[in-house]
């Protein structure tokens, strides 16, 4: 037996799903994260399912360990080698100034400080010619000064355009710092942009040696337990990629966690003909959300940690997602001004929250589900994890109510709720009606431990009339890093306008472009057949921003143009006509190879019959308090309906349908809920 297995460490639980291809079957743990030891909490997970490391054939990572280290700024001593005279180009970015009227607005110090940036003398120019030879001699005296660093970022100027030198420098410094980790821009973005690419480079050696250590005490520990099969890391462009290639390019895990759930929403968007959809994942720390538009997600080419208006750029292909401090474990607490606030800091699983019984003294989200009988205290993780309703109650008087003048721990508990909510629904809005979406056409895909509590709340904020709940929410990301495949992409700055020679400036470069995506997917995808994409970054003459447009096989200036208007159309409500040129800016080859995944099928409900509920709580709703009918998922039959108010409890997960809900179990495990608005 060769087991395809997927583990998702997240900042509150380690999810782990299963996959037996002689059989078909899935299996599922969760557990809390072991912060002290991020691989126990895989292997624990793991042993929750009854498979060992030597049956499998395939594991799969996600993790939130690289976007941590960015927030955290817990990564290594890190400097920056650059061309003589631009040593400042991190600081100071794009000379703009996103927030205008705050006099005392600063940006995020950056990850290198300012002793530890180094000038060469060299120079490339715009077209790729030498103008300056690299000044071996200067780089030497450089690396004399580098030592006790443990990574080096290289950025030279125009390298995007010839990266001859900043190979010819890695070379020189790998010889001359054996164990430090040394990285280049154009080993990650072959693109014109100065400082998003010298960003990148030094992000990716700020996490290097982390990750490269944590991959390798990864594999030493799965290794020892008689693991011979292929390791991957799961990329934040929705694709798996080996160990390997992860230590080389670790900024491209900065999503690495989230967007499990997202391939696995597609799919779900896919198999049940939904074509607009909001996958939306509510974990232990954070809540998530991206749109699923004809079974596809988009993959947007910069990614900004921390914010665009105080972070710092990634040129690295990302999920676009939009994400808040509003998870299980955000705590509640009250502000100077007297004010009720949630999040963003999260009690995380150590020491959790209060209701935990791990230390935990500051009240959370999942503290007020409890006291308002959202979530039940003895079948919490299928009863693993005992929960503390007096615990928590108290927790919320003597931190939220009294101090608020309240004498009721559910009043204040609802005021928790309202407000993630609240947030969570701002993250909705914020990837639609920002975007020019009607928000009501689209179906709201919950999921992660916490999305089905709060689905029904946010649908109806938000004029959502359909929610669609997936079998194994809790685990969810997990099952769609088994569903993902390989996927890399390469990208080239490019200008060409639609004349005859930029349609032949732009065939010259794709084919190019295809040729190294096809050697790195050789090298990458580990024999597997790749199909290729083409994609081009366009505007029109004169502007800053750009739209994403699907080349097809057949480059030609007429089909390019008819893309490129429908695209901008559709983001910005109109073309600009025939008195406005488009030109391309960046080319884009994506290749991608499928692998073997479970099936859909394979989650469908197996009960039959005419199922009753297990019990009945106590719930608070805002019509007071009810006796709610409690169903366990698993005892649900495919057409199964019933309406609410109920809750539906499961491994992993808690759904809760309002009054007045309708919700019917579907054929692949999900339930469709109509929300009554």
């Amino acid at each position: 037996m060769r087991l395809l297995v997927a583990a998702d460490t997240g900042g509150t639980f380690t999810d782990v799903a299963v996959y037996n291809p002689a059989s078909g079957q899935l299996g599922f743990g969760k557990t809390l994260t072991t912060y002290a030891d991020l691989v126990e909490g895989v292997l624990t997970g793991l042993g929750e399912t009854g498979a060992a490391p030597a049956e499998m054939a395939l594991l799969r990572h996600g993790t939130t360990h690289v976007i941590n280290a960015f927030l955290q700024r817990r990564g290594a001593r890190t400097a920056l080698v650059t061309t003589e005279g631009f040593r400042d180009v991190l600081e100071i970015a794009r000379g703009n100034r996103p927030v205008p009227f705050d006099l005392s607005f600063r940006r995020d110090p950056p990850l290198v400080p300012r002793p530890l940036r180094f000038e060469v003398p060299e120079r490339i120019g715009a077209d790729g010619q030498v103008i300056a030879p690299l000044d071996t001699a200067a780089l030497a005296e450089v690396a004399g000064q580098l030592q006790g660093v443990e990574a080096v970022a290289i950025s030279f100027l125009n390298a995007y355009a010839n990266p001859a030198h900043e190979e010819q420098a890695a070379a020189l410094l790998r010889a001359a710092l054996p164990g430090a980790y040394i990285t280049t821009g154009t080993a990650l973005s072959r693109e014109w942009f100065e400082y998003e690419r010298t960003a990148t480079a030094v992000a990716n050696a700020f996490v290097g040696p982390k990750v490269a250590a944590y991959a390798s005490g990864f594999a030493t520990r799965l290794n020892e337990r008689g693991f011979t099969g292929q390791l991957a890391m799961m990329g934040s462009n929705g694709g798996a990629m080996p160990f390997p290639a992860a230590v080389e390019r670790p900024v491209s895990l900065v999503e690495s966690g989230p967007i499990g759930g997202v391939i696995a929403a597609a799919e779900y968007a896919r198999a049940l003909d939904i074509p607009r959809m909001v996958a939306f994942d509510m974990g232990g720390t954070t809540a998530k959300c991206a749109l699923v538009e004809d079974g596809q997600f988009e993959v947007q080419s910069t990614y900004w940690v921390g914010g665009y208006e105080r972070g710092f750029p990634l040129r690295t292909p990302v999920l676009d997602i939009v994400e808040v401090g509003a998870g299980g474990g955000s705590i509640a607490w009250v502000d100077p001004q007297g004010r009720l606030r949630v999040g963003p800091r999260s009690a995380g699983s150590e020491p959790g929250p209060v209701a935990f019984r791990r230390g935990g003294t500051e009240p959370t989200v999942t503290d007020a589900n409890l006291v308002l009988g959202r979530i039940g205290g003895a079948n919490f993780l299928g009863g693993k994890l005992a929960l503390d309703r007096e615990g928590a109650a108290e927790a919320i008087m003597a931190r939220l109510a009294r101090p608020l003048g309240y004498d009721a721990a559910e009043v204040v508990a609802r005021g928790v709720l309202d407000l993630a909510s609240t947030l969570m629904a701002g993250a909705i809005k914020e990837i639609t009606v920002a975007r020019g979406h009607d928000v009501r056409a689209f179906t709201l895909c919950a999921f992660g431990g916490g999305g089905p509590l709060f689905a029904g709340d946010l649908a109806r904020s938000l004029g959502i009339p359909r929610v669609l709940i997936p079998p194994q929410p809790g685990n969810f990301s997990a099952l769609g890093m088994l569903l993902a495949g390989a996927r890399l992409d390469v990208s080239r700055s490019i200008v060409a306008d639609l004349s005859d020679a930029g349609m032949a400036t732009l065939s010259a470069a794709a084919s190019a472009v295809r040729q190294e995506a096809e050697a790195a997917a050789a090298r990458e995808f580990n024999g597997a057949a790749a199909s290729l994409r083409a994609l081009a970054e366009m505007r029109y003459r004169g502007q800053r921003h750009t739209v994403l447009v699907e080349l097809g096989a057949q480059i030609s200036a007429p089909g390019i143009r008819a893309a490129f208007e429908a695209t901008y159309a559709k983001r910005y409500g109109r073309s600009l006509g025939d008195d406005f040129q488009p030109e391309v800016v960046a080319l884009r080859i994506i290749a991608e190879a499928p692998a073997a995944k479970p099936a859909l099928s394979a989650l469908a409900p197996s009960a039959s019959g005419a199922p009753a509920p297990v019990a009945t709580r106590p719930l608070h709703t805002r019509e007071g308090w009810v006796e709610a009918p409690v169903w366990r998922r698993e005892h649900l039959p495919a057409g199964f309906c019933f309406t609410g108010p109920a809750i539906v409890e499961e491994y992993g997960a808690t759904m809760l349908l309002g009054t007045g809900d309708a919700a019917t179990v579907g054929a692949l495990g999900e339930i469709s809920v109509e929300i009554s608005l």
